[in-house]
């Protein structure tokens, strides 16, 4: 009789201890003891597992194969004007701002390589004449693009100043007349607005 009840006893004492050894299972309602990932954390881990590449050669195929993918998404945006995809230089309310400022007005400037080919152009022909009529023409040429290029600077600022109040706008100035150097059909990003227009 006693020793029926120690062997019972000591059948429980086992099924205890098997007990302690495996895991509870959590109750649906208790705490992780973690706190719950974000889903774009969550997203983020599962591609970094995916595509976590097998050697070098692989890791530099798929660095090369993103960073296409990155410019051809820039040379599109710098076409059509998207601003999420545009370089870092050209982002921005501010930016865009000067270059519509730009884009709206006639600039002697963007005519100075046009004009200077054929003041080169006159230069080489051996007239004394007309090798003369090229320096002038040049010296007046470059004088009348520098007092433009003040002029758009002056209003540009004002305009800035009045717009953006505040904000960071250094180098802008100089980014819009870096943009009248440029002919019109050939600047990048392509113009938004039309000759006379409000920016």
């Amino acid at each position: 009789m006693f020793r029926r009840r120690s062997d019972d006893a000591a059948a429980s004492a086992t099924v205890l201890e098997k007990q302690d050894e495996t895991p509870q299972a959590r109750h649906p309602q208790a705490k992780k003891g973690r706190p719950t990932p974000k889903r774009s954390e969550a997203e983020a881990s599962r591609r970094t597992r995916v595509t976590v590449p097998k050697d070098r050669k692989e890791a530099s195929r798929q660095a090369r194969d993103r960073m296409r993918v990155e410019r051809e998404k820039q040379r599109q945006a710098l076409i059509d004007g998207d601003e999420r995809h545009l370089p870092a230089r050209d982002k921005g309310p501010v930016r865009k701002f000067a270059r519509d400022y730009v884009d709206s007005r006639w600039s002697l400037a963007e005519f100075f390589l046009p004009a200077a080919v054929v003041i080169l152009v006159l230069s080489i022909i051996k007239v004394p004449t007309l090798q003369l009529l090229s320096t002038l023409l040049f010296l007046l040429f470059f004088v009348m693009v520098i007092l433009d290029f003040v002029r758009l600077g002056f209003g540009l600022r004002k305009q800035l100043g009045e717009r953006f109040a505040g904000q960071n706008t250094r180098g802008v100035v100089a980014y819009g007349i870096m943009r009248t150097l440029q002919m019109r059909r050939l600047r990048l990003p392509k113009p938004q607005v039309r000759r006379g227009e409000k920016p």
